[in-house]
């Protein structure tokens, strides 16, 4: 049985699809494991900073987009860049899901430094915050000093964490667990809250959804996500990024012409409107969510990507599910309606960084990686 259930059906040939963020599709039925090497691979590198980085490079980011550049100064320092290519201008037009993705990297990063002692003393954007879009200057500045940490419990989760985008059980998830992801993801000027089962997550399942089918149905942004989609292995295993479709029944469906982008890309397709009917049923199945609320801007964004790395980390420790539903906090003008509305409702005269379902599912597996190769950099240049 897969373990990611629900895309669309191929009528004749029997393949299961399942859903991915932002209306992409994945196969799970073997999925490449050439591709998920850095999982295996983290904490071999022999050199103090590569090892910390192979943890850091697993962080949860945006479309699977990686948008990370390092370069190594002298023998303790690193700076961070974004790699200006790998943003996502339709669904994310300011960088600020980017700067997030990169807040979750540093947080994994300290996190792997303090395993062996190491403080990772981090300066965001040492030569200026970029506006409105992130540019050349760094993203931030990290030193490691020696003896200047203990081990954080966290660390143990780092190789559990995942995105899991099965539908969810039908069970509740208690109110002291939830607790637990709300003292986890909360950080000075942050606060992550959530919701158990009733009126306010009946709410969320609604809006969420609506935005998901807005995004959808709007051709810059699902053009957007196929764009980025990776259909079959020897796409996954040469990106190693975005949004994967693989596995040997992909193989097949690929070979045969079953899926294409052109059809993942018609909204009349029967292709597309299965896949919506099975997204909605999965989208109906949140019993739970969680919030990041926080103040506007850069700084704050990298503090909401560290808040967001530890909440998934706590997530994983107690064996709960997480799936973000951010599609309502996108900035397109297309979604401007549903962003005022999730705002008035959870918003509390704030910014809502992250909006994500919590949950009980079936094992999922994790995403693709590039791996250091393609992360250190003899240049800052993005």
């Amino acid at each position: 049985m897969s373990t990611r259930r629900n895309i669309l059906k191929l009528i004749g040939g029997g393949v299961v699809l399942a859903a991915a963020a932002g209306g992409a599709w994945y196969v799970a039925n073997g999925p490449s494991e050439a591709a998920r090497a850095a999982w295996r691979e983290a904490g071999t590198p022999n050199e103090k900073r590569r090892r910390f980085l192979s943890y850091a490079l697993l962080a949860p980011n945006p479309h699977n987009r990686q948008p990370w550049l390092v370069k190594l100064d002298g023998d303790d320092d690193l700076i961070l860049y974004c790699d200006l290519d790998r943003r996502l201008p339709e669904t994310d037009p300011f960088d600020r899901q980017i700067t997030i993705g990169c807040g979750a990297f540093l947080e994994l990063l300290s996190i792997a430094a303090a395993s062996e002692g190491y403080l990772a003393e981090i300066t965001p954007f040492p030569e200026g915050e970029p506006t409105p879009r992130l540019d050349q200057r760094p993203v931030a500045r990290v030193r490691l000093i020696a003896n200047g940490a203990q081990r954080d419990p966290a660390f143990d989760q780092i190789l559990k964490r995942l995105t899991n985008r099965n539908p969810y059980e039908a069970r509740d998830v208690s109110a002291d667990l939830r607790k637990s992801l709300e003292v986890a993801g909360s950080a000075p000027g942050l606060t992550l809250r959530t919701t158990g089962e009733g009126d306010l997550a009946a709410q969320l399942r609604d809006l969420t959804w609506r935005a998901h089918e807005k995004e959808m149905l709007t051709h810059h942004t699902l053009k957007e996500s196929v764009d980025l989609m990776r259909i079959g292995n020897a796409e996954i295993e040469k990106y190693r990024d975005g949004i994967s479709l693989d596995g040997q029944m992909m193989e097949f469906a690929k070979a045969t012409g079953m899926v294409t982008r052109e059809a993942l890309l018609d909204t009349k397709s029967s292709a597309f409107q299965m896949g919506m009917d099975q997204y909605r049923e999965m989208a109906g199945s949140a019993r739970a969510f969680a919030w990041l609320n926080g103040p506007e801007g850069r700084m704050a964004e990298i503090a909401a990507g560290r808040a967001y790395a530890r909440f998934a980390l706590k997530a994983a420790e107690l064996g709960l599910a997480i799936h973000p539903w951010s599609q309502s906090l996108q900035e397109f003008p297309e979604m401007r309606p549903l962003y005022d509305e999730v705002h008035g409702l959870i918003g509390a005269g704030q910014r809502i960084h992250m909006l994500v379902r919590v949950g009980y599912a079936a094992p999922d597996v994790v995403a693709p990686r590039r791996g250091l190769g393609v992360l250190i950099k003899e240049t800052a240049q993005a």
